[in-house]
């Protein structure tokens, strides 16, 4: 019964933003991400480093003795042992993973196991964040997630969606449909295997 239950929950997703520059435009790709989950009736937070306002990485959250922690620290660590997956939203910094990005990620550790990872990237220009995705694959699958094939670049992010998140381009829903379809199967899949145990 209790595998049923858990099966008829609606999944829950953190997507986890990378950016806290003052002029950032991936936000409204992350809105769009956040938007797209949640009509698909996934219960998804949008997790921005700017609001969270994380220190720069001193101990990881399991290396705090129980219950002293910071309050922002306990909240995530809440929620993410909770998901059943992460949306990653990331730009791409020099060919690489945003800073803020990965401070908030090396942050924990356990809370991501077994648990499949999307990355939707982005840039202001034409290739669309994918050389720092190809980090994130690294980094994440080190982590214990599992990142989808599937991914979900977008380029000239300025122009691509307004501020809320809508798609200036109306085909963008039905561009970006596998990578939804795929993560969510993704999530199914590993949340049953996960009700079954895991390998240790």
């Amino acid at each position: 019964m209790a595998q049923i239950a858990a099966r008829m929950k609606p999944l829950l997703v953190p997507v986890i933003y990378g950016s806290v520059r003052t002029a950032r435009q991936g936000i409204k790709a992350a809105r769009f991400v956040l938007h797209e989950l949640q009509r698909r009736g996934i219960d998804a937070t949008l997790i921005d480093p700017l609001e969270k306002q994380f220190p720069l990485l001193d101990r990881m959250y399991k290396e705090f003795p129980k219950g002293t922690a910071p309050a922002v620290m306990e909240e995530l660590a809440d929620l993410f042992r909770r998901a059943d997956g992460f949306a990653i939203v990331s730009g791409e910094y020099n060919n690489g993973i945003p800073p803020a990005l990965k401070n908030l990620l090396d942050h924990f550790l356990e809370e991501y196991f077994w648990r499949p990872a999307a990355i939707a990237c982005y840039s202001g220009g034409r290739w669309g964040g994918v050389r720092a995705a190809m980090q994130l694959r690294m980094t994440l699958a080190e982590m214990g997630m599992v990142t989808i094939p599937s991914l979900l670049p977008t380029a000239n992010v300025g122009e691509v969606f307004t501020d809320d998140g809508t798609p200036t381009d109306p085909k963008m829903q039905q561009y970006s449909a596998e990578f939804f379809n795929e993560f969510i199967w993704y999530m199914e899949a590993l949340r049953e295997r996960r009700q079954s145990g895991v390998p240790y």
